[in-house]
């Protein structure tokens, strides 16, 4: 069985109620939105993931933080992906908010505030990858020493470590 093409065009998914209700309340924090084997991306402005998040979860439209977690695709640029898992338990839907990062700027707004349960999973990818997450509530590594060099889920970090 075939599978059906991504849908990438934002046009065509604005009937999606969590892409509506994000585009209704900022359309310039939208910067795409992917359809693809009955998952959907959302991909969001860095400065209004925080935001987006409490939207989503005060309309009702997600009431649960699965994971958050980082791809690094070095060397191009922007080189981090960070991935919001988002569920509604009420709607039974799962929803992906992205947020790209540069490599010389891996910095993003916490979301603690909105998902506490996000805590463990920014220090994670704060310890393994390097992103610096704003008002985190406390940023520090989780599962390396704090005298631990470099982060070493990046694609550029040594396969032997710095010696």
């Amino acid at each position: 069985m075939a599978l059906a093409p991504a849908i990438t065009d934002l046009e065509q998914l604005k009937d999606r109620t969590v892409v509506a209700d994000l585009l209704s309340w900022r359309a310039d924090a939208v910067t795409g939105a992917r359809f693809d084997r009955n998952e959907l991306t959302v991909f969001v402005a860095r400065e209004s993931i925080r935001e987006a998040c409490r939207r989503l979860k005060a309309q009702g439209l997600t009431d649960f933080l699965s994971d958050v977690t980082c791809a690094d695709f070095y060397p191009r640029e922007p080189r981090f992906e960070l991935a919001y898992h988002l569920l509604s338990m009420k709607r039974k839907e799962r929803v992906r908010l992205k947020v790209v990062l540069s490599g010389d700027d891996a910095v993003v707004e916490s979301i603690t505030p909105v998902w506490p349960s996000a805590n463990f999973f920014e220090r994670e990818l704060f310890d393994l990858f390097g992103v610096r997450f704003l008002g985190h509530p406390y940023q520090r590594r989780i599962m390396l020493p704090e005298d631990w060099e470099g982060h070493p889920l990046r694609k550029d970090y040594p396969v032997e470590g710095y010696r």
